[in-house]
């Protein structure tokens, strides 16, 4: 069977619902309101929907949820009540290097937070990816929390909310999750929902918000054969919304974002993407009703919650999905570096433009190779051959060996063979490092671009590498093709997926304290500099939903091409009032956030 990891992490709680000192300020928006239109009928009963506050920005009329210091804010009374209907895991969300600082300011005011042994604690594992997906609302990478409380070794400085959400619901039954729900559409409040933090472009968290984290769900219950609906009768898992299954990276949540970007791993090229191997969801509504969605109930919720985008549908309660027996698998590091090559430019990217030149030939055979470029590193950690033995993935990469030979440039390859995949995943992924600030880009290169294009596609990185002298960024590289074997998409996904070969993802450090023209001038880079490169030197018009700029020209397409119109009448009917908001997800073309932390619609 597919083998789980890290099942049975529990977030660890972050002590009583606490009483801030500070009173709130509070200030004045216009007194009018906007008009909703109210929804009737079972699923779609949207009668008890708060309605958005109207607001002037930049002399434009926007619809906003309502923020901390206003007066449609809850009353402290009504917070209370949401804590007594979740059993007392309602808390306010203060950072998680708080406890290195005297004081945490909030938006409701001011809590004594120094602790040194946690402060120890969070210096000494500020960049473990576990520790943090065990916090109830921390973001995994922090660019999008706005850095406003890192660790520090100066307990007088600064620590304040940023743009983490407010407060944080640990649900630990769907009552819980229900009770957020109903709560953030009753009282207009932004919602977030945070599973393991591991997020790229700030889906995770969210100025003014209440967060409900889904991490502690955790059931796995394995099924011989699948019963239906549907034609597939062999064996499958349900898999609880917090339950961690090795993907690519050790701290992936199978049953949220990761299944509604798609989900994208070392097995994409046997067995297609993630979200094209799911039998069945269970979900929460916006409207707050428990749904099963599967080919024959709920059906357009049921394709669209596969890989039409994170917290836009429904919040994910369960996931039915194929299972595949593990097998013997090959494994092996690949690595061209200063140590071959010393600081040999011409002999790097000729490296680079061979080891490309191969990847369609790679996934054609069935492999899935993870591998990074810095200047003067290529490093591929590792190739995977799932099913195949050292001598079958020896010869398939012998093409490209020989070529690098013949053109001079030493190497290093260290093949090894492995009982399972699940033990060659122990041995050559690694973890990734948590606590960095970085803006993400990324785009897709098909067959057609490898075969047509590749000397192009190495000019585009060559870019990335160095967009301008003063800013340096690198790239992050999958060799995968969901459309091997040619299986049928039944997902939502772009379909150029099915002819894919590289998916690359870009990432551009931000510096710590970088004001926001600094930072505006960053997300300009990669979007006009970086990421155009890549869209220039590729004709397949796509990237992934999860791990790219969200900030790019028309993503609708590029995240779902011609998918896009359906999953945005989907969305209309589901969650047509905006409950539930992800940047950059279907329907969100009117949703802006303004004065850096108000969240608010076109009107």
């Amino acid at each position: 069977m597919v083998h789980l990891s890290s099942v049975g992490l529990a977030v660890a709680a972050s002590g009583l619902l606490q009483t801030v000192t500070a009173a709130p300020q509070v200030t004045t928006d216009s007194a009018s309101t906007a008009s909703t239109t109210s929804f009737l009928g079972g699923l779609f009963d949207f009668l008890d929907v708060a309605n958005l506050t109207v607001t002037h920005h930049n002399g434009k009329l926007y619809g906003c949820k309502c923020s901390p210091g206003q007066l449609c804010w809850p009353q402290q009374s009504k917070w209370n009540q949401l804590n007594n209907t979740v059993g007392g895991n309602l808390k306010l969300h203060i950072p998680p290097a708080a406890s290195c600082y005297n004081t945490f300011t909030g938006p409701l005011g001011t809590v004594n937070t120094y602790d040194a042994a946690a402060c120890a604690d969070v210096h000494a594992n500020w960049e473990d990816e576990m520790w943090n997906v065990e916090k109830p609302g921390a973001a995994l990478w922090t660019y999008f929390t706005n850095e406003t409380c890192r660790p520090t070794l100066n307990p007088t400085d600064s620590c304040t909310l940023g743009y983490y959400g407010v407060y944080v619901i640990t649900a630990t039954t769907r009552n819980h999750i229900k009770a957020g729900i109903d709560f953030a559409r009753r009282n207009n409040i932004r919602l977030v929902i945070r599973n393991t933090g591991h997020d790229f472009i700030g889906r995770s968290t969210g100025a003014g918000s209440l967060i409900i984290n889904t991490h502690s769900f955790q059931d796995v219950q394995w099924i011989s054969s699948y019963a239906g609906p549907g034609s597939y009768s062999g064996p499958a898992v349900t898999i609880a919304a917090g339950v961690i299954v090795t993907g690519e990276c050790p701290t992936v949540g199978v049953a949220g974002g990761f299944i509604q970007g798609g989900g994208h791993g070392p097995w994409t090229t046997l067995k297609g993407l993630s979200a094209d191997n799911v039998l069945a969801f269970e979900a929460i509504t916006a409207s707050g009703h428990f749904v099963t969605a599967n080919e024959a109930q709920n059906s357009d919720l049921f394709w669209a919650l596969k890989g039409g985008g994170p917290s836009a549908f429904a919040v994910i309660l369960s996931v039915t999905m194929k299972t595949f027996n593990d097998v013997s698998s090959a494994g092996a590091t690949f690595y061209v570096n200063n140590t071959h090559i010393g600081f040999d430019n011409d002999a790097y990217w000729n490296a680079t433009t061979i080891f490309h030149k191969w990847s369609n030939h790679f996934v054609d055979n069935g492999l899935y190779v993870y591998y990074e470029l810095f200047p003067f590193t290529l490093r591929a950690q590792p190739f995977v051959a799932i099913g195949k033995t050292v001598a079958e993935l020896n010869a398939i990469v012998a093409p490209m060996l020989a070529e690098l030979t013949a053109n001079g440039i030493p190497y290093e390859w260290n093949p090894k063979s492995f009982p399972t995949f699940f033990d060659l995943y122990i041995d050559l992924f690694e973890p990734e490092a948590a606590g960095g600030s970085a803006l993400t880009g990324g785009w897709l290169f098909d067959h057609n671009d490898v075969a047509t294009n590749n000397d192009g596609i190495i000019e585009a990185f060559k870019t990335v590498f160095s967009p301008r002298p003063d800013i340096f960024s690198f790239i992050v590289g999958h060799l995968f093709n969901p459309g091997y074997g040619a299986p049928v998409s039944n997902s939502a996904t772009h379909p150029s997926w099915r002819n894919a070969t590289d998916f690359v993802i870009t990432v551009l450090p931000v510096p710590l304290g970088a004001s926001k023209a600094v930072k505006a001038d960053y997300q300009n880079v990669l979007t006009n500099t970086i990421d155009q490169a890549l869209r220039d030197a590729s004709g397949s018009g796509a990237t992934y939903v999860n791990e790219a700029d969200p900030y790019q020209p028309n993503w609708q397409g590029h995240f779902w091409g011609s998918e896009y119109p359906r999953l945005k009448q989907i969305r209309k009917k589901w969650d047509p009032l905006g409950v539930f908001y992800s940047i950059a997800t279907p329907g969100t073309e009117d949703w802006e956030v303004i004065q850096d932390t108000r969240l608010c619609r076109k009107l």
